[in-house]
């Protein structure tokens, strides 16, 4: 007989400052701090719950895509601010953000990622080395990275795309935190020179994107090199102590499928967690938004 994992569903407990308010027929409607944002969402297949004048009623600036990349904001109040601050805080720690209008539709953050969030900060608390090393790849804003610091680790935030890295470093300042080390690199070239060096972590996260590209141009493509990166990955954990996520967002991927990799990249796993993080919509509906594999090993 073979072992099961539990599939788990979890979404973010502690926002204040973000909701979900609806989603449906390929949108959301969205609310960061005071601004009500609409924006496209592919995986919103199902009807919106709230009427239509309920979402014109509500909103404040809607995403109007162009093409499949790119788009336009249409504010409704042309004074309505490019730029604005939010928090999330949990039970342990709080940090800040500031947000802005991308023309890729983005804000700047990926609020299911709270889970994930919560997750390191427990590891980190949990862990009996003093100033455990934590590693983020793929790091974006740096939510996961700033998190970290303010548990008490010693961070190194790892991502592509330089400007980026600059945004993550402006949230480090409003989250008056310090010295995380900001690292410009492909994320993989990054893995391979730390196994090199031989230097371990207690914690690594990894958010790949579904394709990307280095500094230099290499290429990312999921499904061709998430393989090679779990298999070198994990050799950076030390044995002792350590946590990874891996959390991807694409839509070919299953949580089955992430705990396969993790299993064979590293037979020795413990405490393994699988499952789908969603948004709870207040008007109802659950909106999926990646899926998860997580393990902790604690001395």
């Amino acid at each position: 007989m073979t072992s099961t994992t539990n599939i788990q569903l979890l979404t973010p407990q502690y926002w204040k400052d973000y909701e979900l308010i609806d989603c449906g027929d390929f949108e959301k409607l969205e609310r960061f701090g005071d601004v009500v944002l609409v924006r496209p969402e592919p995986q919103a297949v199902w009807p919106k719950t709230l009427p239509e004048t309920e979402w014109t009623k509500r909103h404040h600036i809607r995403f109007k895509g162009r093409s499949a990349t790119s788009g336009d904001w249409l504010k409704k109040n042309p004074n309505i601010r490019d730029r604005w601050h939010i928090e999330y805080k949990n039970n342990d720690f709080a940090i800040k953000f500031r947000l802005g209008l991308t023309s890729f539709k983005h804000v700047g953050i990926f609020p299911e990622q709270a889970v994930n969030w919560d997750y390191i900060s427990e590891s980190v608390k949990s862990f009996h080395t003093p100033r455990p090393k934590i590693l983020n790849l793929f790091a974006y804003t740096g939510g996961a990275s700033l998190i970290a610091k303010a548990a008490g680790a010693d961070t190194t935030h790892v991502d592509s795309i330089k400007q980026v890295v600059t945004w993550a470093n402006e949230n480090q300042e409003l989250s008056g935190l310090d010295n995380i080390r900001w690292v410009v690199e492909d994320a993989l070239k990054f893995v391979k020179r730390e196994l090199k060096r031989g230097n371990k972590y207690q914690g690594i996260i990894l958010d790949p994107p579904a394709y990307g590209h280095g500094p230099k141009g290499e290429k990312w493509k999921l499904e061709d090199h998430i393989t090679e990166m779990m298999r070198d990955v994990v050799q950076l954990l030390d044995p002792q102590e350590h946590f990874l996520i891996l959390n991807t967002y694409s839509l070919g991927f299953s949580s089955v499928i992430v705990e396969n990799l993790i299993r064979m990249a590293f037979p020795q796993v413990e405490n393994l967690e699988i499952g789908e993080l969603y948004l709870q919509a207040t008007a109802g509906s659950k909106l999926p938004l990646g899926v998860f594999g997580k393990f902790r090993k604690i001395k």
